[in-house]
C-alpha cells in the first residue's frame, strides 16, 4: 500500500486508526522517509510515533507543560470565536498579517495549539495544516477541530520536531516560546521547518521595564509555582469571582488603576463584547494561566528584532501586539551567499 494521496512511502493500512487519509497524505510530504505505518506505530525515519485517537504522538507526557494540559481540559472552548461569539482570537491572528487565501493548499505548521483556537481559524482557509503541542491539550485541540479533514494533530517537542526541514510554507506560533525554557532557541527550530520563501509568525510576553497590570503575576510566582496546578485552579475559581467587581472598579481609575491594579493578579476583560459569565471564566482561565506555567521568559522587542536579523529573515516587521511583542517574517527565497 502506498500514502494517500500518491505518495510513494509503504504503509501497512488499518482501518482502526482514527486518522484521515488526508492528515497521512500531508505527514508524508512533512516527516523524513522511509515512512512506515504499522498497526497504531508510525516510524519516519528514525522517529517512532505511536497514534492514538488521531493524534500522531512522538512524546506522550506532559512534563513541564502539565498545567497547560489541566488548563484545556478545564477551558476546552472558551478561546474559540465560533463559541464565544467574538473576534478575540481573529483579532490576535490578524497581528500575523496573512492574508487567509494566502494559505490555501499551502503547508502550515502551528506550533503550540492549545485547545486550538488558532487551528480553528488556520483550518477555514483551506491550508495543509499539521498543528502540535507538547502536552495532552493536543487531545482537546483535536476534539475541537476533528471536523476539519485538512488537518493533522500531533504531539512533539518545539526543541525535537519529527518533521524535514524547510517542509512548511508557513510557520504560526503564537503564546507559546516564553513557556518554554529558551524562547530564543525555540524561535530558531521553527525557523528551520520555513520552505526558502515562507513566512513564520510568532509572540513572545514583552519585557518593557514598566509596571502594567499584567505583571502582577511576577510578585506571585514564586508561590503559585510552587503549588499543585489543581490546588492553585481551585483557589482561583474561589477568588475570582469575588475580586473581580472590586479588580474591575481599581483598573476603571485613570493612571491610578494601572499601578493598583498591579498588585493582586487578575486577568480582566472587562473591556470586551465577553458576556459577564464569559468574563469571569477567562478572568480565572488566564490568571491561571499567568501563574501556573513553569517558565515565563519574557523579551525585549529588540530582543525579537536581533533574532529575526541573526536567522537570516527579510520582510522583518516587529512590533508590540496583543500578546506583547509580534515578529513576523520571510525566509528569502534564496540564501545568501558565504
Amino acid at each position: 500500500m502506498h500514502l494517500p494521496g500518491g505518495g510513494s512511502t509503504p504503509v501497512t493500512p488499518d482501518e482502526t486508526i482514527p486518522v484521515s487519509d488526508a492528515a497521512l497524505a500531508l505527514l508524508g510530504a512533512v516527516l523524513p522517509e522511509p515512512i512506515l505505518l504499522e498497526g497504531d506505530r508510525l516510524v519516519a525515519g528514525k522517529r517512532h510515533a505511536t497514534i492514538r485517537d488521531g493524534v500522531v504522538r512522538f512524546r506522550e507526557d506532559d512534563d513541564y507543560n502539565e498545567s497547560f494540559a489541566l488548563q484545556w481540559g478545564q477551558f476546552r472552548t472558551n478561546q474559540i470565536d465560533a463559541v464565544n461569539q467574538t473576534t478575540l482570537s481573529a483579532k490576535r491572528f490578524a497581528e500575523t498579517g496573512w492574508k487567509p487565501d494566502a494559505l490555501r493548499n499551502r503547508r502550515v505548521l502551528e506550533a503550540g495549539c492549545g485547545a486550538g483556537r488558532f487551528t480553528d481559524l488556520l483550518a477555514r482557509t483551506g491550508a495543509r495544516l499539521v498543528t502540535f503541542d507538547f502536552s495532552a491539550a493536543i487531545d482537546i485541540s483535536r476534539e475541537n477541530n476533528r471536523q476539519y479533514p485538512n488537518v493533522a494533530f500531533a504531539q512533539c517537542d518545539i526543541f525535537d520536531m519529527p518533521f524535514r526541514e524547510s517542509a512548511f510554507d508557513f510557520v504560526f506560533c503564537h503564546g507559546v516560546i516564553q513557556h518554554t525554557p529558551d524562547p530564543e532557541a525555540a524561535f530558531h527550530h521553527l525557523v528551520r521547518m520555513l520552505a526558502p520563501g515562507g513566512r513564520i509568525s510568532i509572540d513572545v510576553y514583552r519585557k518593557d521595564g514598566l509596571i502594567r497590570p499584567w505583571k502582577s503575576k511576577y510578585l506571585w510566582r514564586w508561590l503559585t509555582t510552587r503549588l499543585r496546578s489543581q490546588t492553585l485552579l481551585r483557589a482561583l475559581e474561589w477568588y475570582i469571582p469575588k475580586w473581580l467587581p472590586i479588580d474591575t472598579a481599581i483598573k476603571r481609575v485613570p493612571r491610578l488603576g494601572s499601578y493598583a491594579g498591579a498588585i493582586i493578579p487578575c486577568w480582566n476583560y472587562d473591556r470586551t463584547d465577553l458576556s459577564q459569565e464569559q468574563k469571569v471564566q477567562w478572568a480565572i482561565m488566564d490568571t491561571f494561566d499567568a501563574l501556573a506555567p513553569t517558565y515565563d521568559i519574557p523579551a525585549r522587542l529588540e530582543d525579537v528584532e536581533r533574532w529575526f536579523a541573526d536567522a537570516g529573515l527579510a520582510d522583518i516587521d516587529i512590533h508590540p501586539g496583543g500578546n506583547g511583542v509580534v515578529g513576523n517574517g520571510r525566509r528569502p527565497a534564496a540564501e545568501p551567499q558565504v
